[in-house]
């Protein structure tokens, strides 16, 4: 079936942003249940339309050639076609809001980032248990925004793979790479459409540069799913954050998905990190206001960018390194999947410099040499 699938000629008009008109949305996914249990879940929002449903890629492409959708909700694992190879084509051929429903597997998680690479707008845990109004919130805001999406405007990110040589080289920088002592720090915060964000930003950074702290939300499996394939693609050591470990330069850290935040602070004149508890409850843990907010009295040496993403997560903590003394950074609406929390900290006055997501790493890059050359700071005290 995979030879003769052919996604050319889909139906691709959709209703005007800015209108009263609901999004219309296709649900594809090879479980009866779980296509009758999204469609109740989305039906329950005024903003959404269900259009169709379909079983697998085929049902999915033959509706889509004479009719239109605003976003499409898509099962990874599905018999014939996988939800992973229709996705490709689609973006390939007609590049359209789509949302992965993904289990928490350990085969799913990886699936689930691929598709975030390769142009999904967002993804969703398939739920094992019952659920409640809040997750059907959730949801519904995940999949209206997703349908109000530019897909397809990223070039693709990560270099696709590495050779052995290549790991020799970064495992022995990293045995020779001192903790990063008194030096300069870059934290990121990201949602929906960081990982793609991410894929364009981090292989910018110098390899040997300062250490980097990243908050992305997804679910925990997910973020290992995600270190273990940015570690694969980069010239960085690229691990989950640990408790009171203390970072070296190149390494770049992800805020781990544990029910728990990640803080940085200085320990012996070193940076590390620690998980704190999410108490009071935070919408999002990890939390990038948290992540932030933490180095606010070493702002001085910081540089710290917010990327695409859903909510405002992010916004206060940047006003605050900002006002300290920090470089800060907000990814442009143009290259924005969601303008949601660059958008709220640049309405606050967090945002110093606005930038395509292509120009932020060497922004950042750039913000520390200029550090460098500050006859007013110490050398000595940077990366």
């Amino acid at each position: 079936m995979a030879q003769d699938f052919d996604v050319t000629g889909l139906h691709t008009e959709t209703a005007l942003f800015g209108t009263a008109a609901p999004k219309k949305v296709l649900i594809v996914d090879d479980s009866r249940v779980m296509r009758a249990w999204l469609r109740t879940v989305l039906a329950s929002d005024a903003r959404l339309e269900v259009v169709a449903e379909a079983a697998n890629a085929v049902e999915a492409r033959d509706f889509l050639r004479s009719n239109s959708a605003d976003v499409l909700t898509l099962d990874i694992e599905m018999p014939g076609m996988s939800g992973l190879e229709f996705l490709t084509r689609l973006m390939r051929a007609r590049p359209m809001p789509v949302v992965m429903m993904s289990s928490l597997t350990a085969a799913g998680s990886e699936a689930a980032i691929q598709a975030l690479s390769r142009g999904a707008i967002d993804c969703m845990v398939k739920p094992s248990k019952r659920f409640g109004e809040e997750l059907t919130q959730d949801i519904c805001e995940r999949v209206y925004h997703a349908a109000c999406t530019r897909p397809g405007q990223l070039s693709s990110r990560a270099s696709s793979a590495r050779t052995a040589q290549d790991i020799d080289q970064k495992n022995l920088a990293r045995s020779s790479n001192p903790p990063c002592r008194r030096g300069a720090i870059i934290l990121i915060g990201a949602s929906t459409g960081g990982v793609a964000a991410l894929e364009t930003v981090l292989p910018n950074l110098a390899a040997n540069g300062p250490p980097v702290v990243v908050v992305q939300h997804m679910p925990g499996n997910f973020l290992q799913s995600f270190s273990e394939r940015l570690n694969r693609h980069l010239p960085q050591n690229v691990f989950l954050a640990r408790e009171n470990v203390a970072l070296q330069r190149g390494d770049i850290v992800l805020a781990p998905g544990n029910g728990q935040h990640t803080e940085i602070r200085r320990v012996n004149g070193s940076w590390h990190c620690f998980h704190v508890p999410n108490d009071p409850p935070a919408l999002h843990c990890p939390s990038v206001d948290v992540l932030f907010a933490s180095a606010e009295t070493e702002a001085k040496h910081v540089s710290a960018a917010l990327l695409t993403g859903l909510g405002k997560d992010g916004a206060d903590g940047l006003l605050k390194l900002a006002k300290a003394g920090a470089v800060t950074f907000g990814q442009d609406e143009d290259t924005c999947v969601v303008y949601g929390m660059p958008r709220a900290a640049k309405a606050i006055g967090a945002v110093q410099q606005e930038v395509p997501v292509d120009k932020i790493g060497q922004a950042i890059a750039e913000s520390h040499s200029a550090k460098r050359r500050s006859p007013r700071q110490s050398q000595s005290t940077l990366s």
